[in-house]
């Protein structure tokens, strides 16, 4: 019992020791803190000094999201051709399937470089008595400073270049050669970079809900830019939608024309022949006058069904168009997006005050014990 007691008094001991042990490590490292304080004030000065410069660099970017609700690609089989269809005959319909490109390709087509191009072709008002093209107020906003500097040297070597090489600038939408490339200039491809950066959508998996941001530092031209790019984006989806039933409306309006020439030939020809042989009974001359009829049956049946399927294309074309239900349309901002300049203020301070605490408590120990190893 004796020595059981003595182990446990041993361990108390011990125990005690250590908590003696830390409240005198923290009380040394408060009074090194106390010690140094004015240099943390002159840190905390210069924190707050180089934060201040860094947010008022940084220029002010304002945020515009418009919300759509698309229709999703369906089987459309009770739509206007099936009614058409219902009407015209059982047999006349037309290929129904699952559309090709529905919205959750929004997020591609926005990013496309195609979709850019056109994009920054558009007109932007800056002012009341001001209008000018998107390519060209990219040039408008401004860079925080140190952007600048680093990219002084590509500036430098880009205008050396510019003297031996002449370069046409200008961003249009004729970039599309005849194969089928885009041919863009360095500054183009910088551009459209920016555009990039600058212009988004992202499809809610769980809701379909297509959200389209765009980021500006002129908060109305972000909210025209926004509604430009959403009514693009529809403009799009409709081209895509309604491609294979244009397609298949003109060939059809060619082959209806064709079977009515046809039939209208087949029924001068029918007339022509009963006219020139009213009179005359005989039995070559009336094979003759039922295989014309026949033929003039037969192209009249088929004009007739060509028909039938044209009206019933017409219908799907219109059935194809996607319908665009815009849940929170462009609104211009009040207030700034992204991180606030009280923010990068107290970052800097925060950040000064830790690093001049860090030195003066392990720092300088760390570089005597590494000096008197080296030596």
């Amino acid at each position: 019992m004796i020595e059981g007691e003595s182990g446990k008094e041993i361990k108390q001991k011990h125990n005690n020791h250590t908590d003696e042990e830390i409240e005198i490590d923290l009380m040394e490292i408060f009074r090194k803190i106390i010690a140094i304080r004015k240099t943390i004030y002159k840190a905390a000065g210069i924190g707050l000094m180089f934060g201040v410069i860094i947010a008022i660099s940084i220029p002010k970017q304002y945020t515009v999201e418009v919300i759509l609700s698309p229709e999703m690609g369906n089987n459309k089989g009770g739509g206007l051709s099936g009614l058409a269809a219902s009407f015209l005959g059982s047999g006349v319909s037309m290929g129904d399937g699952t559309d090709a490109l529905n919205a959750s390709l929004s997020a591609d087509i926005v990013s496309s470089t195609p979709f850019l191009l056109e994009l920054s072709a558009m007109n932007i008002p800056v002012t009341k008595n001001e209008v000018m093209t998107l390519n060209t107020y990219l040039d408008e906003e401004t860079s925080p400073w140190w952007g600048y500097v680093i990219g002084l040297p590509g500036m430098v070597i880009g205008g050396v270049k510019s003297l031996f090489i002449a370069e046409d600038e200008s961003i249009s939408s004729d970039k599309v050669s005849r194969q089928g490339t885009i041919e863009l200039s360095k500054k183009e491809l910088m551009k459209i970079g920016t555009l990039k950066k600058m212009i988004a959508a992202s499809v809610d998996k769980k809701t379909s809900m297509t959200s389209v941001t765009v980021t500006f530092q002129d908060p109305k031209v972000a909210a025209v830019v926004a509604d430009s790019v959403v009514k693009k984006l529809q403009e799009y989806i409709i081209d895509y939608r309604t491609f294979k039933a244009k397609e298949d409306c003109l060939y059809l309006e060619k082959l209806f024309k064709e079977c009515r020439q046809e039939y209208y030939a087949a029924q001068k020809k029918y007339a022509d022949y009963l006219d020139s042989h009213d009179n005359i009974i005989l039995q070559s001359v009336r094979a003759e006058q039922e295989r014309l009829q026949n033929d003039m049956n037969l192209a009249y049946q088929i004009y007739s069904q060509v028909a039938n399927q044209l009206q019933v294309a017409r219908a799907k074309v219109q059935e194809e168009k996607p319908v665009f239900a815009v849940v929170e349309p462009a609104v211009v901002p009040l207030e700034p997006s992204g991180t606030s300049r009280k923010i990068y203020v107290l970052a800097f301070v925060f950040l000064s005050v830790c690093i001049v605490i860090s030195w003066n408590l392990f720092g300088k120990d760390l570089l005597n014990k590494f000096k008197e190893v080296c030596a």
